[in-house]
């Protein structure tokens, strides 16, 4: 808050705050990212060798369920898959089926069914909803001085102050084609949030450059 009126924001806690949510929406889009431990359902493609990119950083993942509609798939056991997360140098987040692997305790992921791919086939599903934590342990300090910037910016552009305030950008479905989309934890779909080229100042699209998601661009692949 306080951040933020350094940055040029004005007004009460509650109009600054508006202006510090607006912003937050637009960085989200921007860079894909959460930038605090969110928990979200997150329903993404499953590649032909079980590999499931995830639009977000992955801290934890606590169900992973077949997509299909119109029916109730069990849950999978963590024995099925492991999770990745690009907090690790190197890595990437998603979640590895294990294709090879079976459970003759689980009906269709038995050996003799095909094991945990027999599951999926059996479902039909090509997605999978995933469970769990996503997002940076903390702001990281050139993000949190980003919003500011931005929350003082998007203010400035609404200006005059009695004209209506310009919305942020639109939140569409993904234009680069990836089947992804999240929920809240509720479980009822929030708008889905596509990649946007900017948030509307160059300043803020530079200090945020490093922690762009380029792993939910090439989703499905």
């Amino acid at each position: 808050m306080e951040q933020a009126k350094d940055a040029g924001c004005t007004g009460t806690d509650g109009e600054v705050a508006a202006w510090i949510s607006a912003a937050t929406e637009r960085i989200t889009a921007y860079t894909q990212q959460f930038f605090e431990p969110t928990v979200a359902v997150v329903v993404a493609d499953v590649a032909p060798d079980g590999l499931v990119l995830l639009p977000r950083r992955v801290r934890s993942v606590t169900s992973v369920t077949p997509v299909h509609a119109g029916d109730d798939a069990p849950s999978l056991p963590s024995s099925a898959y492991r999770v990745t997360s690009s907090e690790v140098l190197g890595g990437v987040d998603a979640v590895h089926l294990r294709w090879g692997g079976y459970d003759d305790l689980i009906v269709g992921a038995e050996s003799w069914a095909g094991g945990w791919r027999g599951l999926f086939d059996r479902w039909g599903a090509e997605q999978a909803r995933i469970t769990g934590e996503f997002g940076y342990a903390a702001v990281p300090v050139l993000v949190a001085q980003a919003c500011a910037l931005l929350a003082a910016h998007i203010q400035a552009a609404a200006a005059p102050s009695d004209a209506d305030s310009t919305s942020a950008p639109g939140l569409d479905v993904d234009d680069e084609g990836n089947n992804v989309r999240i929920e809240d934890t509720d479980g009822e779909e929030t708008t889905p949030v596509a990649p946007s080229a900017s948030t509307g100042s160059t300043q803020v699209d530079a200090l945020l450059v490093g922690y762009l998601n380029r792993t939910s661009l090439i989703g499905g692949i």
